[in-house]
């Protein structure tokens, strides 16, 4: 009887000691505050499956903890996820481009608040980087695979704005001089009609500088392109078309097609960003 006591007792420490342990685990999303620091992006996979699935699996890999906005452009959109931290970045997989030009169905329209997969020349190279929309960017429409809404907290990606930046290297005032983070992003409930959603920590501290060190464990060393990849703002296509060898349209060159000539492709400049 005294040995039946016994184990019953150290049963009971140990599911003690288990609920303890289980309980100390925090989230870092707890004590996140929409609209101030945080914001939630809510995802579309009967719109666009391959590119949600994608972004969920980097999400629950933890492959965007750390890692920052580089790109902040006024009236235009806000561009971040590479590993890089210079437009130039990618993660191992690159996926299928879900938009009209390449034979997918797509109606999301590139409207404020929209995200969309930054992608190279090759209609089916996005890997990691995206894009929010600041203002309606319609004209993107059919180009680039929108897959999501930033549908609460869209405050804080305005607040990017704020930010004092710097000329980027596609001569434009682009680069935040103090990092935006991406502190953490997680899945988080499903919104009432099933859609996923995931919960973005932005932290905007030089300080944070340190979490970089170990968000790059995660993310698997693949090599890399030496040029620039930019949402082209340039006025003049032939800055940014000079050397066909050497450019890569990717990522940060976001490219309108024209509709009278697919193999025309002209850069977005300052006349037409503005929705």
């Amino acid at each position: 009887m005294k040995k039946t006591k016994g184990i019953t007792c150290v049963l009971v420490s140990v599911m003690a000691v288990s609920m303890f342990s289980g309980c100390s685990k925090e989230n870092p999303l707890d004590g996140a505050v929409i609209g101030e620091n945080s914001f939630i992006m809510t995802l579309y996979p009967d719109i666009a499956p391959i590119t949600c699935e994608n972004f969920q699996k980097l999400v629950d890999e933890g492959f965007y903890n750390g890692l920052t906005f580089h790109r902040v452009v006024d009236d235009f959109v806000v561009q971040g996820g590479d590993p890089n931290g210079d437009g130039t970045g990618s993660s191992s997989e690159s996926i299928k481009g879900e938009f009209s030009e390449n034979g997918v169905a797509n109606n999301l329209s590139h409207v404020r608040s929209t995200v969309s997969m930054a992608r190279a020349d090759d209609f089916d190279s996005a890997t990691c980087q995206f894009f929010i929309c600041l203002s309606d960017l319609t004209y993107l429409d059919g180009s680039y695979a929108a897959f999501a809404n930033v549908t609460e907290g869209m405050e804080v990606i305005d607040n990017f704005l704020n930010v004092p930046r710097s000329v980027g290297r596609m001569g434009e005032l682009s680069s935040p001089d103090t990092p935006i983070y991406i502190k953490y992003s997680g899945i988080i409930e499903a919104d009432s009609a099933g859609n996923p959603r995931i919960q973005f920590l932005i932290d905007i501290d030089s300080s944070a500088s340190s979490s970089t060190s170990t968000s790059t464990t995660n993310i698997e060393t693949v090599p890399q392109s030496t040029t620039e990849t930019t949402v082209s703002t340039e006025a003049n296509s032939e800055t940014s078309t000079s050397n066909d060898e050497d450019v890569v349209y990717s990522s940060e060159n976001i490219y309108e097609i024209s509709p009278e000539n697919e193999k025309n492709t002209e850069p977005i400049t300052d006349d037409n960003t503005v929705g």
